[in-house]
């Protein structure tokens, strides 16, 4: 079989498994967040917490809630790190220092997952599984809670309330992720996945060494580090480890994983607004999108210019044999157009066009599909600008279903919108403007451009995956990219509260003849055209000096 042909079958295969959950699951989502009834362990962590489940906030208390809860969260996941050495299962491993420490908490809370450490000789097991793991079930969770927020701001009418952040956050766990990710870490387990709570295991190599392996409990993480759209491994090989990715097929089962609810999430919305066409939409643009990105990916990897790649046939330093060039893209497409991170092979080592079509998929928003409720809710903000801009053209006053698009409206979903260009760009720009940055980068001219500005485009996005070519563990990067990543979570998510707050207090009006139809194809062009040109606008002229000088060198 050529190499072509088991690509194509891993892509069917996995657009198939994305087709046949898509129905189902999206309606499942869409009953999870209008239902009214509240099982027995949820009424316990509402009794555990203090809260009535069945009152609704306003835009300011939800937002109040995600905000003191990702808080609380930070501090709570730092002091676990500093006071690693006082909890079992820490296996003589110290504290974290107070820079580490204060990025890797900022980045599993916000939903990032970057890791500027080494996982496997750095962190215990309990801090593994009592910090990392159970942030990344709660970062998804708000994630899901934001984006259904702002749903209902579209659904309700002439009210100032959004539902309760505190029932959202619980569902999101109770009923979403949690049976999902149990149901996947039994299937890691059965491939071969790692699950142990001791330290290492002594092994004897083919060249008669013996050395000590690390071990953690793995597949549990691995589960919902994918699930969740959060990608922080245990490892720091990532899914490239045999431990968290043994064979072909179970990485194929990863990418379906990270996108199964950003990719249902579209079905959700298109049921609870009333209209399954807007959904409908909304999956066309992903999917023109990602597959676009994904031919353009694949094309360059299989078709380099340098004098190795040639020789091989291929560029395939840096990824793994088991995965070979077509499970490496599809990892590689999924895990940079969701929030993901997560990696199966090295994206300092893809080709110029390659790396930076990658680099482009996280500059577009991530909204291709986008992470756990993040992309919904960032392609709804594009939706947004998208018909205010129509309206421009036409001097009409837009409308998107039923709901009036004026200021306030429009000034909401620029701020969400401008946050992360903001944020790379400064980050990006300081950061060259330092000697030491220099000395921190493996690679000189474009190539080193390109590290520096993905490594910004990846924390502002919140993705977490990193060109492994630039070394960030000073106290520079640790704390700017730390803030780029909480700024580009918090601001775009109190902005679209904001936004919700403001749809949700208007009364719905029945469409006009000067409406502009937006379940059908028109729109879906409109609204892909809008996320291609403001990114472009916004970034070509820095892809130009990296991405593109080096594909075109």
């Amino acid at each position: 079989m050529s190499p072509i042909t088991a690509g194509l079958i891993q892509a069917g295969v996995l657009v198939f498994a994305l087709a046949l959950i898509y129905r189902p699951a999206g309606a499942y989502l869409a009953s999870v967040y209008t239902g009214r009834k509240h099982n027995r362990l949820e009424r316990l962590v509402y009794r555990l917490v203090g809260v009535d489940p069945d009152s609704d906030q306003r835009w300011s208390g939800y937002a109040i809630g995600v905000l003191g809860f990702s808080l609380v969260s930070v501090l709570l996941l730092y002091l676990l790190q500093r006071l690693q050495a006082l909890l079992p299962l820490s296996f003589d491993r110290g504290p974290v220092d107070e820079g580490t420490a204060f990025n890797t908490a900022v980045s599993f809370v916000t939903n990032t997952n970057w890791q500027s450490y080494v996982p496997e000789s750095t962190l215990g097991s309990f801090v593994q599984a009592a910090g990392l793991t159970v942030q990344n079930f709660l970062s998804a969770a708000v994630g899901l809670a934001v984006a259904v927020a702002l749903i209902r701001g579209f659904v309700r009418s002439g009210t100032d309330r959004l539902g309760n952040v505190w029932v959202d956050i619980t569902r999101g766990v109770v009923r979403v992720l949690l049976p999902v990710a149990l149901v996947a870490a039994v299937l890691f387990v059965s491939a071969g996945v790692v699950m142990s709570f001791a330290d290492s295991v002594r092994v004897t190599g083919l060249d008669g060494i013996t050395h000590d392996v690390p071990l953690a409990p793995v597949a549990s993480q691995e589960a919902i580090k994918l699930l969740g759209t959060n990608g922080g491994g245990i490892y720091n090989a990532n899914s490239a480890h045999p431990f968290e990715n043994p064979a072909a097929w179970t990485s194929i089962v990863q990418v379906f994983l990270l996108l199964v609810i950003p990719v249902c999430l579209t079905r959700t919305f298109g049921i609870m607004v009333g209209d399954r066409r807007q959904g409908t939409v909304l999956i066309a643009v992903i999917t023109l999108l990602w597959t676009t990105v994904s031919a353009v990916t694949w094309w360059a990897e299989t078709h380099p210019n340098g004098p190795a790649t040639l020789a091989a046939g291929a560029a395939m330093e840096g990824k793994e044999v088991r995965f070979d060039i077509a499970s490496s893209v599809l990892f590689a497409v999924s895990t940079t157009g969701t929030s993901t991170g997560a990696v199966n092979a090295m994206h300092d080592s893809f080709t110029g066009l390659g790396g930076g079509a990658l680099l482009l998929n996280m500059l577009l928003g991530e909204v291709a599909p986008g992470g756990v409720g993040t992309g919904l809710y960032g392609l709804l903000v594009l939706a947004v600008i998208a018909v205010f801009l129509a309206g421009l053209m036409v001097g009409r006053s837009p409308e998107y279903l039923g709901k009036r698009l004026g200021r306030t409206e429009v000034t909401c979903a620029a701020i969400s919108l401008l946050t992360m260009p903001a944020l790379v760009l400064l980050g990006t720009g300081w950061a060259l403007t330092r000697s030491e940055t220099l000395e921190a980068l493996n690679n000189e001219g474009p190539h080193g451009l390109s590290e520096v500005l993905y490594a910004y485009a990846s924390a502002a996005n919140n993705n977490g995956s990193a060109f492994a070519g630039l070394t960030v563990t000073d106290d520079f990067f640790q704390s700017t990219l730390g803030v780029a990543m909480l700024f580009g979570r918090l601001l775009p998510i109190i902005a679209v509260l904001a936004l919700a707050g403001a749809l949700a207090r208007q009364r719905t009006v029945p469409p006009g003849e000067g409406t502009l139809p937006t379940g059908g194809v028109l729109f879906a062009g409109l609204l892909t055209g809008t996320v291609v040109l403001l990114t472009a606008l916004t970034f070509l002229p820095v892809l130009a000096l990296g991405p593109i000088a080096e594909a075109l060198a």
